[in-house]
């Protein structure tokens, strides 16, 4: 199980591309969309955003290949302010039931409905990573508000911590896809329901002060 969770982790972006394309030529194949729709909220009711960080397609494509080409700053703070993002949620879903509702009946053109957001959506999250970071969509992206949202409401089980032998370098939050800073969590639980529980803190800590 262990390798199959590595292989998906390093590997899912493939996914994201194959739906694309293969849509092209059935917009059917777009509704496999509604799994990834539907999942971050269900497992956000057990473990926060950890659909985000390690089991996304999407968010997999903007670690694997923006990332690298991305820039580094910061989002504004205002895209992960809750009215913005109750905002962006409110649009979407009310585009989303509009075609929902106009091609009810249609698979075809239910898939269209999918596929167009899809392709939006990661439009827009590769603009903004070149504005700001690879993960800017991901500060205000619907499903992901949702989970933040439901994570921030419930206390989940193997919190992320950071013990008193934190030195504050920096490096967790300079690794962070979503730039929170642990290390203001010295001797205490990471309080962030943005967190998406992807590891990359745990990896970097030179002194292996932070951990599930």
């Amino acid at each position: 199980m262990k390798a199959i969770f590595s292989f998906w982790k390093k590997y899912s972006f493939l996914v994201l591309l194959a739906m694309i394309v293969a849509s092209l030529f059935d917009f059917r194949f777009a509704l496999a969309a509604i799994f990834c729709m539907l999942s971050p909220i269900v497992i956000s009711l057990f473990a926060g955003r950890f659909w985000c960080g390690n089991l996304c397609p999407r968010g997999n494509f903007f670690d694997r290949l923006m990332r690298k080409i991305a820039a580094k700053r910061p989002v504004p703070r205002f895209f992960k302010s809750i009215p913005f993002r109750l905002a962006v949620f409110a649009f979407m879903m009310t585009m989303f039931a509009l075609g929902i509702r106009k091609n009810w009946g249609n698979l075809a053109g239910i898939g269209f409905v999918f596929y167009r957001m899809i392709v939006v959506t990661t439009l827009v999250g590769i603009v903004f990573s070149f504005i700001w970071n690879e993960r800017a969509w991901c500060s205000f992206c619907p499903m992901g508000s949702a989970a933040a949202l439901i994570s921030r409401l419930r206390k989940h089980p193997s919190p992320i911590t950071v013990t008193e032998k934190c030195i504050s370098c920096g490096k967790c939050a300079r690794a962070c896809p979503m730039k929170l800073h642990p290390a203001q969590y010295k001797g205490g639980i990471v309080k962030e329901s943005d967190c998406l529980r992807c590891g990359k803190c745990v990896e970097v800590c030179p002194k292996n002060a932070v951990s599930f």
